[in-house]
């Protein structure tokens, strides 16, 4: 392991959204943590130093002025946080966008949370670039024609340029980038040490599918439908359904039909192929753990489920999904 601590500059600016600071800072907080090693030294940098206010209230202290930092000596990763969203960019982030013009040769990796992604685009970074933000600003991001921008993914690295869609999209960019530094291990222990549920790959979408569904679920199939999730690796007859909601077979299978499209049985079975799918398209466990942890039951159904719905095989989604990621540029 390497044990030359990176230097970090997150950049801030008022209005900034806490949790794109927070999130980020704790994920580099909890690495040196997991390794018992300071491989992180992250700090506050705002284009003229001093206190800020963030979106929503709270107040950081002590931030260096960019001018102060460098005499400092350059960053080796600088993070530009996201803020609240106005009509083309504050004086403060032009600021910041016209230091970076100036400076970027000098930084090995600049990352991008949210709308810091504006920051970047009118520095020049994202010229001939691939990049994201949040899906409420993509649109907008469009106006530096030069960028190439992605329609849905959570994070995207392009050369030593990365950009995320922001909130806690920041907290998968910085531990892809930790596990780019000081490996797989490392990077799970910090995930583990925040709870995630999952740590999402950047080519998974900002919506995913499971997440769109429960948009629009009625309130009573939303409950099923999250006790089927976590409990896809046991038996779920209509029957055991039905207790578990407290109503007969019959009426939870009319409910079913009315609010969800589908009969429980169904309803099982779709969900059991959707993370069959994510486990795919962001892991490389073999088919058979797969198979089993969404209670498909075993290699050979999970392809008979998948040619019939899907009309490819597992390991056909799977290099489709590995070729779509395989796109992604490295240019310098």
């Amino acid at each position: 392991m390497k044990r030359r601590a990176r230097h970090v500059w997150f950049v801030v600016f008022p209005g900034a959204e806490l949790l794109d600071l927070s999130g980020p800072w704790s994920v580099l907080g909890y690495a040196n943590e997991v390794a018992g090693l300071q491989l992180y030294t992250p700090q506050l940098v705002a284009p003229t130093g001093g206190d800020i206010t963030t979106r929503h209230g709270i107040i950081l202290g002590s931030a260096r002025s960019l001018k102060e930092a460098a005499r400092r000596g350059m960053p080796d990763i600088l993070v530009v946080a996201g803020g609240a969203p106005t009509n083309g960019l504050s004086a403060d982030e032009a600021k910041v966008a016209r230091w970076l013009r100036d400076n970027h040769r000098a930084i090995g990796r600049i990352v991008s949370v949210c709308t810091g992604a504006f920051v970047l685009g009118e520095a020049g970074l994202l010229d001939g670039r691939e990049a994201t933000t949040h899906w409420q600003y993509r649109d907008d991001l469009r106006r530096y024609p030069k960028a190439r921008v992605a329609r849905d993914d959570i994070f995207l690295r392009d050369g030593r340029i990365w950009t995320s869609a922001g909130i806690t999209a920041g907290i998968d960019l910085l531990l892809a980038l930790v596990e780019e530094d000081f490996g797989h291990t490392v990077a799970m222990g910090v995930a583990k040490n925040l709870l995630l549920f999952l740590r999402r790959t950047g080519r998974q979408a900002q919506f995913s599918q499971m997440l769109a569904r429960q948009e629009h679920e009625p309130e009573r199939v939303r409950d099923l439908c999250t006790f089927i999730l976590e409990n896809l690796d046991e038996t779920l007859s209509v029957q055991r359904l039905a207790e578990v909601t407290g109503t007969s077979s019959r009426t939870l299978s009319r409910r079913c039909v009315r609010e969800a499209g589908a009969t429980p049985s169904a309803l099982v079975r779709r969900m059991r192929i959707e993370e069959a799918r994510r486990l795919l398209e962001q892991t490389s466990l073999p088919l058979k753990t797969i198979a089993s942890r969404t209670g498909i039951g075993d290699p050979s159904t999970l392809w008979r489920l998948f040619t019939r719905q899907l009309g490819v095989t597992p390991a056909e989604h799977r290099v489709r999904f590995a070729a779509k990621r395989s796109r992604l540029s490295i240019s310098p």
